[in-house]
């Protein structure tokens, strides 16, 4: 079957061997970690690799109080799965591409906005099977494979009314245009998958987070895909598309995700230009900032979760 997607611009150690300050700050933010650590499962190899995840914990989290300071919307920052991990290695692994997507890019045809009026709210999670449960990208830079496959799934769910899970290992293995955990571009892995011939199930061609060798099967493919679109910037515009038409594949500003646990993020500033992540965009509404007065509200777009249930 083919479709047209739609393009928008997932050694134990004991703790004592950690040589620390008796000052009741470091004690306190040591606490802290040992918290996070249990939480979630932190294990390192060495003395020396936990005493450096310690200082990049006690870094981010005077970065987080920072982002709380900043924010102008809902939302709340702290210590997530990622707060051991630098700007740099966090960035690494969620793992999308810009500067080869500029050069390589396949130019699709410009999508023609539908005239419809907004609702106030809209959620596509609301509306039937259309969007796949949330996925877990782990260890490795796809999040790309998550964008444009949680887009074809709610393409593919709108045209034929059943829906599928399809492969990102596929993508991450099979797509030659981009470098599979090391990142990508879903402009790409549109073109690739059209390149590839299709993409398979989810349940035959199992996501492992880790580059593979390419193991295509043509006698299971699932879906084609016929071309796509290529979306206005502007997110009424973007907000009408997603009503009329489905789930879109978009690329975000994602710095600040690293430490978010919740709610409506609205910073006072955001590099608009630095795209560091491919979600997937699935509804929007509007909620009242609790940093403005009573009758303004902030626009927010809805994005699936690929990072895992344990992030916000």
């Amino acid at each position: 079957m083919k479709l047209i997607v739609i393009v928008g611009l997932s050694l134990i150690i004991t703790l004592q061997a950690v040589q620390i300050s008796s000052h009741d700050e470091i004690n306190t933010s040591f606490s802290a970690f040992q918290g996070f650590m249990k939480k979630y499962n932190k294990v390192y190899t060495s003395e020396t690799e936990l005493n450096k995840r310690f200082k990049i914990f006690q870094n981010n989290m005077k970065r987080a109080q920072e982002l709380q300071k900043n924010q102008m919307g809902t939302a709340k920052y702290g210590a997530t799965i990622f707060a051991d991990l630098t700007d740099d290695e966090f960035t690494k692994r969620q793992g999308l591409v810009q500067n080869f997507a500029k050069m390589q890019r396949k130019k699709y045809p410009q999508a023609e906005i539908p005239n419809v009026k907004l609702p106030k709210n809209f959620d596509w999670r609301k509306k039937g099977d259309v969007v796949t449960p949330v996925k877990n990208q782990g260890n490795c830079g796809s999040c790309w494979t998550f964008s444009t496959t949680g887009n074809i799934e709610g393409q593919y769910a709108l045209k034929y009314g059943s829906l599928l899970s399809f492969s990102e290992q596929e993508i991450v293995d099979c797509d030659h245009l981009d470098t599979g955990c090391s990142g990508g571009y879903p402009f790409l892995a549109y073109q690739a998958i059209e390149d590839i011939g299709g993409l398979v199930l989810e349940e035959n061609y199992p996501y492992t987070a880790q580059d593979g060798n390419c193991s295509f099967n043509k006698d299971q493919v699932a879906v084609t895909l016929a071309g796509g679109l290529e979306l206005s910037t502007d997110e009424d515009d973007i907000a009408k598309w997603l009503v009329q038409n489905g789930p879109v594949s978009i690329a975000i500003n994602a710095e600040d995700m690293q430490l978010y646990q919740g709610g409506i993020s609205n910073p006072k500033t955001c590099d608009k230009y630095n795209l560091n992540h491919a979600v997937l965009i699935v509804g929007y509404g509007v909620k009242k900032s609790k940093n403005e007065q009573e009758h303004k509200e902030d626009a927010l777009l809805d994005h699936k979760k690929q990072l895992g249930n344990k992030l916000g």
